[in-house]
């Protein structure tokens, strides 16, 4: 019987690192985002609270104003706004309250609907469906 003959292992090759990514870029979850404005002064807004844009922008608004304002043609929630540009709810917040103080654009509060349906409304109904 022959002893197992022994192989050599070859070291493995490491591979190669990334370069690092920019500040910002890649897959790092924290974005900085800087914005003017004063610290700490915010609209009371909600996650349903209705924008309109009053105005067009202003040609010196940032790239985000723009947009808002733009997307604000029609009624739009806060929420939507937010995941339409792809920007954390705060910071929209933080566009929207500047936007407001110089009123290019309204903030509306939702329309709620009733719990209960009116009665008459229903029995209407009902007896426009009875007589066909």
């Amino acid at each position: 019987m022959t002893p197992p003959q022994r192989q050599r292992r070859q070291p493995k090759q490491q591979p190669l690192a990334p370069p690092p990514a920019k500040e910002g870029e890649g897959p790092n979850p924290e974005r900085l985002y800087v914005i003017g404005g004063e610290a700490g002064d915010r609209a009371a807004l909600d996650l349903v609270t209705l924008i309109v844009a009053r105005a067009d922008p202003a040609p010196c608004a940032t790239p985000e104003q723009e947009a808002l304002i733009r997307l604000c043609a029609g009624p739009l929630s806060v929420a939507e706004l937010s995941a339409y540009l792809d920007l954390p709810f705060s910071m929209v917040t933080v566009l929207l309250t500047e936007l407001l103080t110089e009123r290019l654009v309204q903030a509306r509060a939702p329309i709620v609907r009733q719990e209960i349906p009116d009665r008459n409304l229903l029995e209407a109904v009902m007896h426009g469906l009875q007589r066909l």
